[in-house]
């Protein structure tokens, strides 16, 4: 897929990853098993979108609550899929387990990943940039020759760094990072790290309600939840950016953020998942601690949906 985001000349790997990418869901059977049977309609769904990546067993995909075999199992079946739709795979790897982690990566490198992310330990924390950049490398070489992105979202990690740091300062030590998920509000920073070396690293924005300033700040591509069920419309988004229509980018750009909100009013977090259910495919319950909506919310969010237009966005 060609790039849909306007970047600054770049020397790094042509291949980078560049347009939409999608977080993926996690698909449970009603018994809280893993299904995986419904991972090849998903996929061929986010293909036929023009999506150009997945992001797999991240926040979305409910990653942290799942056994290190449920991980591999949805890792190698999605990747397994999104090589026959010609999709690059992303898959996360970071755990509070450093061991752990690094199987995770080696696990993503044998089975043909494309990239693989980690966020840091999220209960013994990193206390500096360097100890974060000494993890990060430690994962990093399970997969050698695995392209590797740092997951940056400080509000569920609570690692506070300055990301433009963790670039300068990374170059020898992790020699296969290429970027960073950066899901992050903090755009003064992003926009430096767009820049930085020549704008060598592959920076991919995490925050779909705000896609618009990722793509005015520079972003390569974007990763997020509602791009599995959403892509038409925030394609519609980048389209008038590039085409410097800004009060129809601003326009969709609201549409968007609209239906987040009321997915989140509605349902809080769990209503993401819900809201893939409601496109047409049932991924199921969620893993507590999360609680998975009940029929009734979920009707009040179908309804509250199809009032807003959610249907109009969901397909190609």
């Amino acid at each position: 897929m060609g790039s849909v985001f306007p970047m600054i000349e770049k020397s790094r790997d042509p291949k980078m990853i560049q347009g939409l990418v999608a977080a993926t869901f996690t698909p449970f059977n009603h018994n809280g098993e893993l299904n995986l049977d419904i991972i090849p309609e998903i996929v061929a769904h986010l293909s036929e979108c023009k999506l150009s990546a997945i992001f797999i067993n991240g926040t979305t995909g409910e990653g942290p609550s799942l056994t290190e075999e449920e991980r591999c199992a949805a890792a190698e079946r999605y990747t397994i899929q999104a090589r026959e739709k010609s999709l690059t795979s992303i898959i996360h790897v970071g755990h509070d387990s450093l061991p752990v982690s690094g199987k995770l990566a080696a696990h993503a490198a044998r089975i043909g990943a494309d990239c693989i992310a980690a966020v840091p330990p999220s209960y013994f924390k990193p206390s500096s940039i360097d100890g974060l950049i000494d993890h990060l490398a430690a994962i990093a070489a399970h997969a050698p020759q695995t392209p590797f992105f740092y997951y940056h979202i400080p509000r569920l990690s609570g690692a506070q760094f300055n990301m433009l740091d963790l670039l300068k300062k990374s170059r020898e030590a992790i020699p296969t990072l290429i970027g960073i998920k950066y899901s992050c509000a903090d755009l003064s920073t992003f926009v430096e790290c767009t820049r930085f070396d020549e704008g060598n690293y592959n920076m991919l924005f995490g925050a779909d309600e705000m896609l618009l300033a990722g793509l005015a700040m520079g972003a390569d591509g974007a990763v997020g939840s509602t791009y599995n069920f959403l892509a038409p419309l925030y394609s519609r988004i980048i389209s008038d950016f590039q085409a410097g229509d800004k009060d129809s980018a601003q326009l969709h750009q609201a549409k968007a953020a609209e239906l987040i909100r009321i997915i989140i009013e509605t349902a809080g977090m769990p209503g993401l998942k819900a809201a893939m259910t409601i496109a047409g495919f049932d991924c199921g319950p969620h893993r507590s601690p999360l609680r998975t909506p009940s029929p009734g919310i979920i009707d009040e969010l179908r309804n509250r949906l199809e009032s807003a237009e959610f249907f109009c966005w969901n397909k190609p």
